[in-house]
Parts: structure tokens; sequence; C-alpha cells
């Protein structure tokens, strides 16, 4: 018989069998459309630079970012963490879908994933194309960068916590940054704020306890990542209160630095064979 876990029933005759049953795959993303790297790549060495935005420390943007166009954030100071939302430009009800996105492509994202909009869409709407990080790999225990397994710091939970209020989270810059863009009052606005991209967070789920975890950034001035327009976007992006977040997040002790965002947008010619893809095929019949 095997140890019995603390607190709870003893392990059963056949607990060892059962841990050592292999792993399925869930979605084998093999059949999944595949970006086309070399084309991305001869696009955006003939690219040239359209539009920037600062994201001050502990604030939120919003910029525009065309099918076909590149989106590189990068650190220009110093260490700095972001949280990155994407709504389709026309209609900011298909956004980001960081679950199933997470599901097709892992808990981190890196050069070559895509970022996967929400049903009833649920298509490519943006393609990692490069990461000055993607040396990182995985570390000793278990983290990597730029997550889609946190959710973003928001108000909710640090008063939960610590019964305060504190409006730089950044749940709360998306919400302000996405007010300012739509001309929305801050009721219309936060419902569309949605899970995020972590970008240059490092992160894991400690192996003991399965508690996710963060640990500083290993990003450093001048580090970035890159993704490729696959459909009209608005993204927005929060300079995390919590700066490389190697102690805390949603706080004003952390030193934090800005966050660039700069749009490069290719000639046509060098975009030939490519398009935008469509929404998802599925019928919507749901069997009724």
């Amino acid at each position: 018989m095997s140890t019995p876990a603390p607190g709870g029933p003893a392990a059963p005759d056949y607990a060892d069998d059962a841990r050592a049953v292999a792993p399925v795959i869930c979605y084998p993303n093999e059949t999944l459309p595949q970006p086309d790297l070399a084309l991305y790549s001869r696009a955006r060495a003939a690219a040239r630079k359209t539009g920037e935005e600062i994201v001050p420390p502990r604030e939120g943007r919003c910029i525009p970012v065309r099918a076909g166009q590149f989106l590189r954030i990068s650190c220009p100071e110093g260490p700095q963490v972001g949280d990155l939302n994407l709504w389709n430009l026309a209609d900011l009800s298909e956004r980001f879908y960081s679950g199933k996105t997470r599901a097709l492509h892992g808990t981190h994202l890196t050069v070559g994933s895509r970022m996967w909009s929400s049903f009833p869409h649920l298509r490519p709407m943006a393609t990692v194309t490069a990461d000055s990080l993607a040396w990182y790999g995985v570390d000793a225990f278990g983290g990597r960068v730029h997550d889609v397994i946190g959710t973003r710091c928001d108000p909710y939970t640090h008063h939960q916590l610590s019964g305060q209020d504190y409006h730089h989270c950044c749940h709360s810059n998306l919400t302000r940054a996405l007010a300012g863009w739509t001309g929305q009052g801050p009721e219309a606005a936060e419902p569309l704020v949605h899970d995020v991209l972590n970008v240059f967070m490092c992160t894991g789920f400690t192996a003991d306890t399965g508690q996710y975890f963060m640990k500083a950034t290993p990003a450093r001035q001048g580090d970035y990542i890159e993704l490729f327009a696959e459909i009209d976007l608005l993204a927005g992006l929060s300079a995390c209160p919590g700066g490389d977040c190697g102690a805390e997040h949603s706080s004003d002790a952390a030193q934090c630095h800005p966050l660039l965002c700069e749009v490069f947008a290719p000639p046509n010619a060098a975009l030939e064979g490519w398009e935008s893809p469509p929404v998802n095929g599925y019928s919507g019949g749901h069997g009724l």
C-alpha cells in the first residue's frame, strides 16, 4: 500500500500504476493551419514604422494594428512586464481567448505560436514572429516567459486579499485604456477586458503545491516580442505595477518602467499569397 497523502484517504493499491499512465495531448495541433514564418520574415524586413505608443509605468494604452502589420512590444528603459489584450478592431466582442490558446499551444508562447480569438470566431488573431527571450526556455523551477496562465492582476483580488482599493492593477489599467479609446464609461469598457498574454513575465506552477508563481523577468532594456496581425486589431497593453514581477504586483513599491509599442507596415507586395483568416467554419447549430 502506498503512503497516504496528508489529510486525505489512503492511496489504493493501484496508485503507482495510475500515476505511471502516460499523458495524452488533449489537442494535437499538427492539423492547424501553420503560419508561413518565412513569408512573415520577408515582409517584416521590408516593413516601415507607421506608429508607436508609449505605455507609462502603471498605466495602459491602446493602439490599432491593421491586418498584415507587425506589433513590436519592447522594454525601452529596463525590465518590465506587460499585460496584453487583443480585440477585433471592428467588433470588440471578438477578443483574445487565452484559455484556448493555452490548450492549443501550451502555457507560454514564443515564435510560431498564435493567439486565438473567442467563440464563435475561433481564428488566429496574431502570430508571434520574433522573441528576443526565446533563449530562456525552461528553468530549474519550471519557469518560462510570455505566459497565458495568469489572468491579469486586478483590484477585486487585491481587495479580497488586502482589504484595500488599488486602481493601477492591470485590469483597471486596461479598463481605463479601452474606455479612453472607445469613449465609453468604465461600466461598458470593463466587461470587454479579458485574460491576457503576460508579455515578458516569467511564470510557472510549483511542483509541490501546483501554485502559480512568478519570478523576475529576464527581460532587459531593448528586449522585445513581435506579433503579426492576422486580422485588424486593437491592442491594449498595461505596464504592470509589479515592474519586473520579481517580488510583488499590484503595488507602488516596485520599480516600474514604460513599455513601447511600435507598428510596422510592409508593402502589399511583400504579403503576396497571404490572406486574413476567416471566422471559424463550425455551422453553429449546436445539435438543436
